[in-house]
């Protein structure tokens, strides 16, 4: 069997468990030298000439190559060497047990549940279905008692601990794909941020100059008429490229909270999203004066879900409420789209839906939560988070007029 397909972010605890057997192995047979126990001389044979050097051999190979130090077949070997060591010495029977669940539970956090399943049923059969025909120390019906516990034991070892690993193995997949899409997003921000200003703002800001130089010149040659024209130019050159980077502002989201409420960049970006994914949007938005950071989390929400509505779902109506609810404010987003079908979109466990996970992260990130509810009728994404701060009217870009 190959290694297993688990990520290991780092050799370290591979190190360590190999270390761990070693320690077992050497212990063991340290204690068979000093306790006097039925077949001593039998188990110190199994451990000298079996145990230990195969506990040596993987501590080398953790070094050398950890990965092949978290082979199936290590699994395997562990077991069987166990089972000889309770046959060879049935007295050692509570101790080995001991060992065996500490194998399972170990090698099952290295490989996931599948193969720690599988690890569980090779202690399994390894040791229990021998039992019945050695003579151990506990009378039959306590012997099957105990039997049936370590059974069962093993294999919610190897299913909880390989549970637990698969799932941490998940979300570090799914954090590396959110830090991969915020890089890649920022690059593509940053090239579209300088290319919209190149072709626009910076070569319309050439020409409102020549217009300007125009309108001085025919001013000082005392042609008014002229000089109004070209001022008109200018003013409406100028307007054209105000409200261009005013739509650059919107579109940064979060950067751009220090000048704009939640509710105005959403609804200057409500035509933008109507025109890009062909749906209805309605907007019903109570004027929070909400922290910078918070108005950013929840755009980011918004912006993803209203995302997910227009390309992935083809919803035609999306609807964006905010209002304040016992002490929270509440943002949801419901669209009626044809939703994530049969796939919880908040399971830890799959390492896809990089939106939803990004979404989830950023509810946190302000002490907030988020719930999403999905059918074949649509999706509702509701985010809630704390609200510490009293109501107040929108406020306005900076050097805006009123009205």
């Amino acid at each position: 069997m190959s290694a297993p397909g688990l990520p290991v972010e780092s050799v370290q605890p591979v190190r360590w468990f190999a270390g761990a057997r070693m320690f077992l192995a050497g212990a063991a047979l340290v204690s068979v030298a000093f306790f006097d126990q039925p077949h001593q001389g039998r188990l110190a044979l199994v451990l000298g000439l079996a145990a230990v050097p195969w506990s040596a051999g993987v501590l080398a190979i953790a070094y050398r190559r950890p990965q092949e130090a978290l082979s199936s077949w290590v699994a395997i070997v562990d077991m069987v060497l166990l089972g000889v060591v309770q046959l060879v010495a049935p007295d050692s029977y509570a101790g080995v047990r001991f060992v065996a669940l500490f194998l399972v539970a170990s090698h099952a956090n290295f490989q996931g549940e599948r193969r720690g399943l599988l690890v569980a049923v090779a202690a399994i059969l390894a040791l229990v279905a021998a039992s019945p025909f050695l003579d151990v120390p506990p009378s039959d019906g306590l012997l099957a008692f105990y039997e049936v516990m370590f059974a069962l034991s093993a294999l919610c070892c190897g299913l909880f601990v390989g549970r637990l690993r698969t799932t941490e193995s998940a979300a570090r997949i799914r954090a590396r794909d959110v830090s991969r899409r915020a890089i890649e997003a920022e690059g593509r921000m940053r090239r579209r941020i300088a290319e919209s200003i190149h072709d626009g703002p910076v070569q319309e800001l050439v020409s409102l100059d020549l217009i300007l130089t125009a309108a001085d010149q025919a001013a000082a040659r005392g042609e008014a008429e002229l000089t109004r024209e070209r001022v008109a130019e200018a003013r409406t050159l100028a307007e054209r490229n105000i409200a261009a980077l005013r739509d650059e502002i919107v579109g940064l989201g979060p950067y751009a909270f220090e000048e704009l409420t939640f509710a105005v960049a959403v609804e200057q970006c409500q035509a933008v999203w109507e025109r890009r994914y062909g749906f209805q949007l309605e907007l019903a938005m109570d004027p929070l004066d909400l922290p910078d950071n918070v108005s950013g989390a929840l755009f980011g929400i918004a912006q993803e879900a209203v995302t997910n509505a227009g390309r992935h779902a083809q919803a035609e109506r999306v609807i964006i409420t905010l209002r304040p609810v016992e002490g929270e404010v509440e943002l949801r987003i419901s669209d009626d789209g044809r939703g994530f079908g049969d796939v919880d979109p908040l399971d830890s466990s799959e390492p896809g839906h990089i939106g939803l996970a990004s979404m989830h992260e950023r509810a946190e990130l302000v002490g907030g939560r988020l719930e999403i509810e999905t059918s074949e009728r649509g999706t509702k994404v509701v985010a809630r988070v704390p609200l510490r701060t009293p109501t107040a009217g929108p406020r306005r870009l900076a050097g805006e007029r009123p009205g």
